[in-house]
């Protein structure tokens, strides 16, 4: 193969210079982001499958007792409500979704989705357990429903499944 062939099905078009150390950093920019919140999002979910007094409805540490002492100054009680119909259920869907939203995100498959749930967990969070949190900026959740933002828009473009998805489909075309 000529060089000039070689150059064009590696880069594009013919003379176009190879990506320099910055374009290699910017594609790469979101991976410890992705990393470090699929990690904090599956940890967090086994951390709660695993806690029995967090997935008990009544009891210090527990659930239930968080989501009444958090009632009265929650942002939308209503949320708060919804989990006290049933702390314990509640629980376990909190877990179950920090989990999902941390492999899915570790993974990059369906990486838009999964940092969508990341960051509506975050909200609903932020909403209700931290929203008393002065000044507003001490509180975790409102970090992380801003970090989950940027995955929301640009998924997961590298060492992903989605990438590896879209290569298949690419050729099959």
């Amino acid at each position: 193969m000529r060089d000039m062939d070689r150059t064009t099905a590696t880069y594009g078009t013919a003379g176009e210079t190879p990506p320099t150390r910055r374009d290699q950093a910017a594609r790469y920019a979101l991976l410890p982001l992705r990393l470090f919140l699929g990690i904090t999002f599956v940890y967090a979910g086994i951390d709660k499958l695993t806690d029995s007094t967090f997935l008990a409805a009544t009891g210090p540490g527990s659930l239930g007792e968080l989501m009444n002492a958090v009632r009265g100054t929650a942002a939308v009680p209503g949320l708060v409500d919804l989990a006290l119909n049933d702390p314990v259920a509640f629980g376990y869907a909190i877990a179950l979704g920090e989990l999902a939203v941390g492999l899915g995100t570790l993974a990059g498959l369906l990486a838009r989705v999964a940092a969508l749930g990341g960051a509506l967990i975050s909200l609903s969070l932020w909403l209700t357990v931290s929203w008393q949190t002065e000044p507003y900026y001490y509180g975790n959740d409102l970090v992380y429903l801003m970090a989950w933002l940027p995955l929301v828009l640009a998924g997961a473009s590298y060492w992903s499944l989605d990438a590896l998805l879209r290569a298949r489909r690419r050729r099959t075309v």
